[in-house]
């Protein structure tokens, strides 16, 4: 029986780009066998090398999460439709108002509101003839802190509409330049601010906006000793992070101290978002128990991202902090919204509370932040990967062997839109996706050097490679653009 398997972006170039294949089955595990049979590249990213499902790849059967099911045993039937969703790096009991819409309590419940001044009725015009919103929602909004993780782009379009909207404090939490490669969809910033801090450059665009409310600033890099104190003061944390580590310490921070964490990611076409470390609902682990392993999932960077895509899913977040803050309507809480850009569709999927989740259940078993790198299995800096141990070769080393005239395959596995870009002259174009099809046109006698933007997918190549037999099998540490800053700059970097 032939079922219809939703391939989420990230997956789909193990699945020749296709965003839905059909697999054959009676249960889950079976469809997932079949899958993995059709579509070789898949099986690393769904299962560890114990055979087992990873813990950071969900399965849907129809919209539903079946995770606390015994999943590989769901059965299935004609006309199900199955969806495999990875991850990609407050509050009080809820209200009910007399429309039935589920309401949060008001983040400022025990605290006078403060009153509004001619100025800003006249500004917030159109929020205060809503009856939604009105005078006390505004007032609400006035007296709310809320604080963005990043002023990148998910943080450029949260910062702006909150700051519009009146939230009278609004931190920005940042640590980074501006580079011209943000101006495509960070639009907290322009190209006069390249060069200067985001923070600077955020606050710059933000107090235009709107100078009635307050920004504060916090020029560092969230960590373990400093994320309780810093999201202490604020009422809700919104997460525009792009790396696990601190998408980890947001949600457990958020879950200590009772803060909502208002969630987004972003990759190539698809966004997703949805309300966390609430206490009705469910927190950023009970999704992902674990991070997948460091390399595995493409960072934005690798991967790349629909310059409007973070405008959709930031204003998404906007949406739900606001909601939380005036209570009004149904936050995004044991929902998990799913947008496709390319397709024009939004899916939302239903989320469980993990009643052993080990942060947010009942008997939690983290109970104070960890060491999130360590988590995430990533190695501290004085501990680098080994290099030119048979395994990794350097720009460098690689220049020079092919000055000596060494007979070298160069395997380029990035998108053929990449390779238009730049490439190392002689090297042969095989996508990471086509790999596992294509690895028979490569001679395995021949020494093959795999190259891809700064190192990950490569690493992924050459590991498959690796695995069908090939003996002489290197990585290009840093990629192409490591080629480009110590052997040929005259190349463009993107």
């Amino acid at each position: 029986m032939a079922i219809k398997i939703m391939i989420p972006t990230p997956l789909r170039p193990f699945t020749d780009k296709k965003d839905a294949v059909e697999a054959e089955g009676k249960t889950v595990g079976e469809l997932l066998v079949d899958l993995t049979t059709k579509h070789a590249g898949l099986k690393a990213h769904l299962y560890n090398d114990q055979g087992k499902l990873r813990s950071f790849v969900n399965i849907y059967v129809n919209d539903e999460d079946i995770r606390y099911l015994q999943k590989e045993q769901t059965t299935v039937t004609a006309g199900d439709t199955v969806s495999i969703i990875p991850s990609v790096a407050g509050g009080s009991p809820s209200a009910t108002d007399d429309r039935g819409a589920r309401l949060q309590p008001d983040v400022k419940a025990n605290r006078e509101l403060p009153q509004l001044t001619n100025d800003e009725i006249k500004r917030y015009s159109r929020h205060l003839i809503m009856p939604e919103v009105g005078m006390d929602g505004q007032r609400r909004l006035k007296a709310a802190s809320v604080l963005c993780i990043g002023a990148g782009g998910l943080g450029s379009p949260v910062a702006m509409y909150l700051a519009a909207a009146g939230v009278g404090t609004l931190g920005l939490v940042d640590f980074d330049v501006v580079d011209f490669s943000n101006l495509q969809r960070q639009i907290l910033h322009g190209t006069p601010d390249v060069g200067r801090t985001k923070l600077a450059s955020a606050k710059d665009r933000l107090t235009a906006i709107n100078p009635e409310i307050t920004i504060r600033t916090h020029d560092m890099a969230i960590s373990s000793d400093n994320a309780l104190d810093l999201f202490a003061p604020y009422d809700i944390i919104v997460d525009g992070t792009d790396n696990f580590p601190t998408r980890y310490l947001v949600n457990d921070a958020c879950v200590l101290l009772d803060k909502p964490n208002v969630y987004g990611s972003i990759f190539r076409f698809e966004g997703q978002a949805s309300v966390f470390a609430t206490k009705e609902g469910p927190c950023y682990r009970c999704l992902y128990p674990e991070p997948p392993p460091p390399g595995l999932v493409p960072s934005c960077a690798e991967g790349g991202v629909l310059g409007v895509l973070p405008g959709v899913v930031g204003c998404i977040q906007a949406t739900e902090a606001i909601k939380l803050i005036i209570r009004a309507g149904e936050p995004l809480i044991g929902r998990f919204l799913i947008f496709d850009a390319l397709r024009m569709k939004f899916r939302e999927l239903k989320l469980r509370k993990d009643p052993d989740c080990p942060v947010c259940s009942a008997h939690p078993t983290v109970t104070h932040l960890i060491d999130y790198d360590q988590f995430c299995g990533i190695h501290p800096a004085a501990e680098p990967p080994p290099v030119n141990n048979a395994t990794d070769i350097t720009a460098v080393e690689l220049k020079r062997r092919l000055d000596r005239g060494d007979r070298l395959t160069i395997v380029d596995v990035r998108e053929p839109n990449e390779y238009q870009i730049n490439r190392i002259a002689g090297s042969v174009l095989i996508p990471l996706g086509e790999i596992p099809k294509r690895y028979h046109e490569l001679d395995p006698n021949e020494e093959i050097v795999a190259q891809c933007k700064v190192g990950g997918r490569s690493a992924k190549a050459a590991e498959f490679l690796r695995s069908v037999g090939f003996k002489r099998v290197l990585n290009l540490t840093g990629g192409i653009v490591d080629w480009i800053d110590k052997v040929d700059p005259s190349q463009p970097k993107y």
